[in-house]
């Protein structure tokens, strides 16, 4: 019944657009339970963004080719779906997506090709009650859950479930490396909790880009600020840059920070702002991973090295006392 209820939401949400309220992911196709593969050819299976990839590729293991619409610095919100990708999609296997509506520009697309395979939203097994529903965000949830290491594991399980579902004979085997992960991902979410606990608790304010890190500062004990909103779609008015240069002041901030795949001309402003105020702000030293992984082929184009990147850069910018390599020491100099 919760997947016949996932794929009639996204119709809904593809008719009626941000008006609809609470909508949690999208098309999950209703021939999942009857689909299988070919169990002596790699499955075919397309994802969305690299944080969705990334989990697919470690779970599956040799038993998956994964292609990734959304490459490294793409903002997933604003993109649509290609010539090229349409055509990718139409003869992978399967396709697993993040959902919360943070692909909506794919919305008619996943939903058509929900009709023959199988189509994933890995979000859908996060309960209600864990997302957070910003004011600012037209009645939706905040998407941007895998900022957070303890509620994205909880996709994991979503993935080695759908890939069992088509494939039983390697049931076992997906089960077996989605717990290695998860147990990793506790581990990552532990370092997270202590590194940005050695920050000094008057600079625990962590003002980015956008709003992509409201679950990253629940989880790991930030206020967190976006310049921008959170849709990269809305742009930040001269009087909230103001209002933010008040507070870079008054709590002497040490640093702000710019996403990969997000312009940085707002942070610029506040830095410039609170210059004129005689307070020096310093830009860190390198992007956050927002909405995008880093390059593939590194350490920090994975999801673990995205979020490990992230904790130690924060944490480091602010004050607080983390390793320069890293929570596995392989965070690139």
């Amino acid at each position: 019944m919760k997947r016949f209820l996932s794929l009639a939401l996204l119709l809904f949400a593809a008719t009626w657009g941000c008006d609809s309220s609470n909508s949690t992911s999208g098309p999950s196709a209703a021939n999942r339970a009857t689909a299988t593969v070919d169990p002596d050819s790699p499955i075919a299976v397309t994802a969305t963004v690299g944080m969705v990839a990334d989990l697919v590729r470690s779970v599956g293991g040799d038993r998956v080719n994964v292609t990734q619409i959304c490459g490294s610095g793409v903002d997933p919100h604003l993109y649509k779906a290609t010539r090229d990708d349409v055509d990718t999609m139409m003869r992978a296997d399967m396709i697993f997506y993040s959902g919360l509506m943070l692909e909506g520009k794919m919305t008619d697309t996943l939903v058509k090709m929900a009709r023959n395979k199988p189509v994933v939203a890995v979000t859908e097994a996060i309960d209600k009650d864990a997302l957070l529903e910003p004011d600012d965000f037209a009645g939706h949830y905040d998407p941007h859950v895998w900022m957070d290491a303890s509620a994205w594991s909880k996709c994991v399980t979503v993935i080695a479930d759908e890939l069992a579902a088509i494939d039983p004979p390697s049931a076992a085997a997906y089960h077996q490396r989605a717990a290695e992960l998860q147990a990793q991902l506790a581990e990552l979410h532990a370092y997270g909790k202590r590194v940005i606990a050695t920050i000094p608790k008057d600079s625990r304010v962590l003002v980015t880009s956008h709003d992509a890190f409201n679950y990253f500062g629940r989880a790991y004990g930030l206020e967190v600020i976006g310049v921008q909103g959170i849709s990269t779609e809305s742009e930040a008015g001269l009087q909230q840059i103001n209002e933010l240069v008040d507070l870079l002041v008054s709590k002497k901030v040490k640093s702000v920070f710019v996403e990969s795949s997000v312009p940085r001309k707002n942070i610029d402003s506040l830095v410039e702002g609170a210059r004129s105020r005689g307070h020096e702000v310093h830009v860190g030293e390198k992007e956050l991973f927002s909405d995008a992984m880093g390059p593939p082929g590194t350490y920090e184009g994975t999801y673990m090295g995205m979020l490990d990147h992230n904790m130690t850069l924060v944490a480091r910018g602010l004050g607080g006392d983390a390793p320069e390599k890293g929570f596995q020491g392989r965070l690139s100099p």
